[in-house]
């Protein structure tokens, strides 16, 4: 219990510590966000007004301390842009966001781990070497470049594949999974390779070791070896690698949903920079930063289920 107390005060003051560096940041941007919802024909009386309204006119720490409890109630405020609230903005782009990442999630866990496996019980073989040279060739290709290819190739030849829009899960599971597809696979593919080479090398770390040998001498079958031991003991380092995906995953879709026009959280984001919309740009960065956050929480109390030690340390 003691550790996961830990957890959650180091995961409040992480929020706590990027929600000051991110209202800070804003504050000495270039671009009044007032200016451009009034335009540059509005008077200093207009301005001014607006200002008050908005709560710009109060001390920076006072408008700190409202956006935090904003935050906190989950209310962001307006967006300059929309002219709508920042929570509905998000509440609309956030299910083809997390329908991207989790699709992405799915296919680098169900491709990366297996096939690490299966590289690492043939060392030096004529696999390992074909799977390790095909994986960086994947870890260099730009995604980008990959979604346009994948386009070309796979798009533009099975009907399928949508390479452009989205479709809603409510009305077509099928036509959501083609919309959806294309964009997962030009964020998973350089993921898996990345994922599938530390998988390779921490399942062949293990091998090395000499509780391996032990348990071999005593007859006991190579894949029980492998299931029940080898691969239990390398979850800690696989773990750490995949709790990083998030990350990764979350600035993939940034570029990708442009790339196949999928109106998420990152095309949005990148409307709002477009715009100077500080309001929407706080709220996008607070979410991202709370799923990564969220995510790496989880995976420290995963560590203490997998290995009850590191709840001791």
């Amino acid at each position: 219990m003691a550790y996961i107390i830990r957890r959650i005060i180091l995961f409040v003051v992480t929020m706590a510590t990027v929600s000051l560096i991110t209202f800070s940041v804003f504050q000495v941007m270039p671009g009044d966000p007032i200016r451009i919802m009034l335009g540059t024909e509005a008077d200093e009386t207009q301005v001014e007004t607006l200002k008050k309204q908005l709560g710009l006119d109060q001390p920076l720490h006072i408008q700190y301390m409202d956006w935090v409890k904003g935050l906190v109630t989950g209310d962001l405020g307006d967006s300059i842009r929309f002219s709508r609230p920042v929570t509905e903005l998000l509440a609309d782009r956030l299910p083809v966001t997390i329908s991207l990442a989790l699709i992405t999630l799915i296919i680098v866990v169900i491709v990366a781990i297996p096939l690490g496996i299966f590289v690492a019980k043939r060392q030096n073989k004529l696999s390992d070497v074909v799977f390790s040279s095909v994986t960086q060739l994947g870890m260099a290709v730009p995604s980008f470049w990959l979604g346009m290819l994948l386009i070309l190739y796979l798009g533009m030849n099975f009907s399928f594949f949508t390479i452009s829009g989205y479709v809603p899960w409510t009305q077509s599971v099928v036509g959501a999974l083609g919309a959806l597809l294309l964009p997962a696979l030009t964020i998973a593919i350089p993921q898996i390779a990345v994922k599938f080479r530390y998988v390779r090398n921490a399942i062949l770390e293990q091998l090395r070791l000499d509780y391996v040998r032990t348990i071999r001498s005593k007859g006991i079958t190579e894949k029980f070896v492998m299931y029940k031991h080898v691969l239990r003991n390398s979850m800690i380092p696989i773990l750490t690698v995949f709790g990083l995906i998030t990350a990764e995953v979350v600035a993939g879709t940034i570029i990708v949903e442009q790339v196949f026009s999928l109106p998420g959280i990152g095309q949005l984001l990148i409307t709002s920079i477009s715009y100077r919309d500080f309001p929407l740009v706080q709220g996008i960065v607070m979410y991202i930063t709370f799923v990564v956050v969220f995510i790496n929480f989880i995976v420290d109390i995963l560590y203490s289920v997998l290995d009850p030690r590191i709840r001791l340390n």
